[in-house]
């Protein structure tokens, strides 16, 4: 009886660079936007779960609730916020670039330079941000104006 499947003698031998080691995958930049993307999904919704309890504890207890909030204004809690931003401006730029590939008829085509865009028009917009932010943690942790 004839098999239908090659045996691996038979098998084609694939071309291109093999596995690198210590790397599980072998994708490329897309398969670490994809892994990115489902990260910060999970991360934005972390925060909203938490925004929602802790809004939620107004009606519960307003001390409890007034000493969440003076937590949160601690300079150690702006670079949660910062990572906050971060995450939600690349998992917002990255969805559109998704629904591009994903709707538009050459969004396949142009799926790297779109990437590549996301990640310039990130950088632009969270460099600033950061800055500010951390220089805002720096003088709330060591005094200042």
């Amino acid at each position: 009886m004839a098999s239908t499947t090659a045996s691996a003698a038979e098998a084609p031998q694939r071309e291109g660079n093999p596995r690198a080691k210590g790397s599980l995958y072998r994708g490329d930049l897309g398969m670490w936007s994809w892994v990115a993307h489902r990260i910060t999904g999970v991360l934005t919704f972390f925060f909203l779960f938490v925004h929602v309890l802790d809004t939620a504890l107004v009606r519960v207890s307003p001390e409890a609730y007034d000493t969440v909030i003076e937590t949160y204004k601690s300079p150690i809690m702006i670079l949660f916020e910062l990572g906050l931003l971060a995450a939600v401006l690349f998992h917002a730029f990255n969805g559109i670039r998704v629904m591009l590939v994903d709707f538009w008829s050459n969004g396949p085509k142009y799926q790297k330079p779109m990437l590549w865009t996301v990640l310039v028009v990130w950088l632009v917009l969270i460099v600033p941000a950061a800055i500010s932010m951390l220089t805002r943690a720096v003088t709330e942790l060591f005094g200042g104006h």
